[in-house]
């Protein structure tokens, strides 16, 4: 049961999501610190714009992009109802989620590379 392409995926979507929610707590925390004063603003930009969060930056485009095509694979196969299509629907998905991913943390990584 844990190996099926099923599950992965339900998994995945899970921890994605999960990823999502804590990137909006997150982003909420530094841009809701503006009303605080522009020192605490800055300090708490300053303290998400380390290379770790820039990282991370690439990480939140990995569960964007997962959780945006997982979501239109599992629409589709509940309202097209080609679900006997799952397990290599699963599969073209990931492999379209891995090649965007890519394409997008490229540049991402560049561009982290030159703050350094």
């Amino acid at each position: 049961m844990y190996k099926t392409t099923g599950f992965i995926g339900f998994l995945f979507r899970r921890i994605s999501g999960l990823a999502l929610v804590f990137y909006l707590a997150l982003h909420i925390w530094v841009i809701g610190s503006a009303t605080a004063g522009p020192e605490v603003f800055d300090r708490r930009l300053a303290f998400v714009q380390t290379p770790f969060f820039k990282m991370m930056e690439i990480a939140l485009l990995a569960a964007v992009v997962y959780h945006g095509f997982d979501g239109i694979r599992v629409m589709l196969a509940h309202y097209f109802n080609i679900t006997e299509y799952r397990k290599s629907t699963f599969y073209a998905m990931f492999a379209i989620f891995v090649l965007v991913t890519i394409a997008g943390g490229i540049p991402l990584f560049l561009f982290m590379l030159q703050g350094l």
